[in-house]
């Protein structure tokens, strides 16, 4: 069996891990989170959403954390846009990378962006046109990859179908979201086989909710698919406003435990990130996702 020798980190807590939580989290905070999380050698860290704060309230500062907060050298800080206006919004305030959303599920669509699929495809389609014209790389998530709260079971085929159009409308990456965590890893790999035949696993990505406990399982089948690159989140910080039930990310301390443990590089300090899952869990004072940090210095639930 042939795993990748290295794996690349994409850490989504200061963004996917954040955008749920309830309590209000000051803006200096969230620049602390990721200056701390700046300083463990990931080299992807997703900032923040340059969405509406009618929509997703607790990211309504983003402007004010991207200009704040200290982007270290060879260290991506990418920024998830959700229309060609948010797309513009993050150019003016000095973003260099951001990330798109589509998706195969229609009413997880609707009530998301408030389009039909083909509708979001022809506004990806505008926002790829103006990214290309300041130069900025554009990423493509692909939520609900495995199943939807609203319709249930997903064909693989409308994913792979879907990763496609994305990678030819100039997405470089599409990461591959299994937003209510109900992915399993027979199911998953029905998934990745059907979209590897369309996208070469160098431009994918996985990120999985770990709902049902199965996100580690899903991994070690990307990776034995060939697939290097993992979205995850310190402290298993996340959730989905518009996917009730969807809990947190995989932590990123647990998926870095298991990759330490199959001999996997990643660049990223283990202990490093125990201290920066437990500084910002700490601070939301919610229970530790996390199976290493809670096993590490006696840290409570």
């Amino acid at each position: 069996m042939t795993f990748p020798k290295s794996v690349k980190l994409v850490e989504v807590g200061p963004r996917d891990g954040l955008q749920n939580e309830s309590k209000t989290i000051p803006t200096n905070i969230k620049i602390d989170f990721i200056n701390r999380l700046s300083e463990t050698g990931l080299s992807v860290i997703e900032a923040t959403s340059f969405v509406s704060p009618k929509w997703i309230p607790q990211l309504a500062d983003h402007r004010e954390v991207f200009q704040g907060m200290t982007k270290k050298s060879g260290i991506s800080y990418p920024v998830f846009v959700p229309n060609d206006r948010g797309l513009k919004n993050a150019v003016e305030a000095g973003v260099k990378e951001v990330a798109i959303f589509s998706t195969p599920s229609e009413e997880f669509c609707r009530r998301n962006i408030n389009c039909t699929v083909e509708e979001n495809l022809q506004n990806i389609a505008v926002m790829l046109n103006t990214a290309k014209a300041n130069q900025i790389p554009v990423r493509g998530y692909i939520s609900c990859a495995l199943g939807s709260p609203y319709e249930g079971e997903i064909d693989p085929k409308t994913v792979a179908d879907l990763a496609e159009k994305l990678i030819q409308l100039g997405c470089y990456e599409i990461s591959l979201g299994d937003t209510i965590g109900v992915g399993t890893p027979t199911k998953t790999k029905k998934m990745l086989e059907l979209v590897l035949k369309k996208v070469p696993p160098e431009k994918l990505a996985v990120h999985f909710h770990d709902t049902y406990g199965q996100a580690l399982a899903n991994i070690y089948v990307a990776l034995e698919c060939g697939i290097a690159i993992i979205d995850s989140s310190v402290g298993g910080l996340g959730g989905c406003p518009y996917a009730k039930g969807a809990t947190g990310n995989v932590a990123t301390e647990d998926v870095l435990y298991m990759l330490n443990g199959m001999g996997i590089k990643t660049g990223v300090d283990l202990n490093k990130i125990i201290e920066v899952g437990r500084f910002i869990v700490g601070f939301l004072d919610r229970p530790m996702q996390s199976k290493v940090n809670l096993a590490n210095k006696g840290v409570k639930s």
